[in-house]
């Protein structure tokens, strides 16, 4: 039975602009630069600012007043302590009610020209060459286009080209490939005709390429290889104890293929020497290298820290002078309008708000990076000033979201692949959050610093016996750090480094 009633609820909604903002937030200045450029095709009232000093850092504007959290979404009141962290002017309410004075910009742009083309079309112009090469799935498809096969083989080999990952295995099931060639090519072919094909690209250099596991990547390569008593000895081991292998259970495959000792290394030799990802050695000159932006610069100078934004290839923005003037045209002439003079004033208003808001939300942006990281950067004073690991304090994102007053989810998208580039090297800025441990005397380190002393003392072990957890455990229980064995394993697992028995070296 259908009955009304009042209902009271608290909702907390995030209007578009901060949600623009939290967007913003997340990306890194490599990301920030390809979002610029897509929202100024997207949006034809937004435009790059014609002075551009692009060899220089640009600084963050100085802070206004009234800054909300994209989050939290309350006033920061954090001016009222003598603290250094003051924040930007909001972005304005899509509901305010529309003035067209405010998307009105002063254009102090003179009259005169600010650029001057000095060539003419006699000068004589020399172009750099660029080497074009084939790309690494091109290469597969040059050595298949080498073999006899027919044109149902050839569909098929190249659906399996395409399916290889950049490491060189087959990333993809046979039965899916099948309905991939039915639904794509319209071609019905059988199990035994696509392992054929496979076959034949398994053949293709280099060895171990298209496939589906390690073990087989390991076997393909052994098998192209002169087939001495070291290589027959290796196959034995990957074919018939390939999982004791992985564990270096070594006296017991020793025991089971009844090899001698130096059988055995000689054996485990030609293994090591297979490459694991044979695809990483083709075209490798071809592969795009991808590099570290630092978002962050952080200077010593003589002692003092100096904190610069990396915003080199962001461009100044400005509000397009052809529609705010399409605005004030419509003001002037108001009551005269057609039904589509309004219809298109509309638009406009739309594309010019849609335009101011992406603008203020960059410069918050750019605002919350720049106290967020001053933030850190104050807290891990010691560490930058020195760049000793060890010297890295505990901190979570509490710690900094107390200090500038917004949410610590706002904190977190600032933290979120974001690098700093300091004087002894670029690190994730995830990399100076971690927990707090006490030691003996009572005071806080931080779980940075025992993952510091633990990979130490792995790299110093002796790989003929490794150290074991309960002796790392006991280790630093002498340098006063007194851990349990459990967490010791965490650590090390976090670190990425295997147990005692898989680091052993014969």
């Amino acid at each position: 039975m259908l009955s009304q009633k009042l209902q009271q609820k608290l909702l907390q909604k995030l209007s578009p602009q901060q949600i623009l903002l939290m967007k913003l937030l997340q990306i890194p200045s490599m990301a920030l630069e390809q979002r610029i450029k897509q929202e100024i095709e997207e949006n034809p009232a937004l435009e790059e600012s014609e002075l551009q000093f692009e060899d220089e850092y640009i600084q963050p504007d100085g802070p206004a007043d009234d800054f909300q959290d994209p989050v939290s979404g309350d006033e920061d009141h954090s001016r009222d302590e003598p603290d250094d962290f003051s924040d930007p002017e909001p972005i304005k309410d899509r509901n305010e009610e529309f003035d067209f004075e405010d998307y009105l910009e002063d254009d102090d742009t003179p009259l005169y020209r600010l650029q001057a083309n000095n060539s003419s079309p006699d000068d004589e112009t020399h172009e750099t060459p660029f080497v074009s090469g084939l790309s690494f799935q091109e290469m597969l498809l040059q050595q298949l286009g080498l073999r006899v096969l027919t044109d149902k083989q050839m569909v098929i080999g190249q659906q399996i080209i395409g399916n290889i990952d950049d490491s060189g295995y087959l990333n993809r099931e046979i039965d899916a490939m099948i309905d991939d060639l039915a639904f794509i090519h319209n071609l019905e072919v059988k199990r035994s005709e696509v392992v054929g094909v496979l076959e034949v690209v398994q053949q293709l250099d280099p060895p171990g390429i298209a496939a589906r596991t390690l073990r087989e990547c390991l076997l393909l390569q052994l098998r192209r290889k002169p087939q001495t008593m070291a290589v027959q000895g290796a196959i034995k081991i990957i074919d018939r104890n390939f999982n004791e292998f992985t564990k270096k259970h070594f006296d017991k495959i020793q025991k089971k293929i009844q090899l001698s000792d130096e059988q055995m290394k000689e054996a485990v030799n030609e293994i090591l020497s297979l490459n694991p990802k044979p695809g990483n050695s083709l075209n490798e000159n071809q592969r795009t290298t991808q590099y570290i932006v630092p978002d962050f610069f952080v200077y010593n100078n003589d002692g003092e820290l100096e904190l610069v934004l990396n915003s080199r290839n962001m461009p100044e923005l400005k509000l397009n002078r052809t529609y705010t003037e399409m605005l004030e045209t419509y003001v002037e002439a108001k009551g005269k309008a057609t039904s589509q003079q309004k219809e298109a004033v509309m638009f406009v208003k739309q594309k010019v708000d849609s335009a101011r808001w992406f603008i203020d939300a960059i410069k918050q942006r750019q605002h919350t990076l720049s106290v967020t990281m001053t933030a850190i950067m104050e807290y891990q004073r010691e560490f930058f000033l020195t760049g000793d690991e060890k010297r890295i304090k505990p901190m979570i994102l509490k710690d900094i979201a107390e200090r500038v007053r917004l949410d610590i989810s706002t904190i977190s998208r600032v933290a979120n692949s974001k690098y700093v580039q300091t004087p002894y090297g670029t690190y994730l800025l995830k990399y100076f959050f971690s927990e707090a441990l006490t030691n003996e005397s009572g005071e806080e380190v931080s779980t940075r610093e025992i993952k510091k002393i633990l990979t130490d003392c792995l790299d110093g072990e002796d790989k003929t016996k490794p150290l074991t957890d309960e002796e790392l455990m006991n280790i630093l229980k002498e340098k006063g750090y007194v851990i349990a064995r459990r967490t010791i394993a965490k650590y090390r697992e976090q670190l990425g480094i295997p147990v005692a028995r898989l680091r052993r070296e014969l």
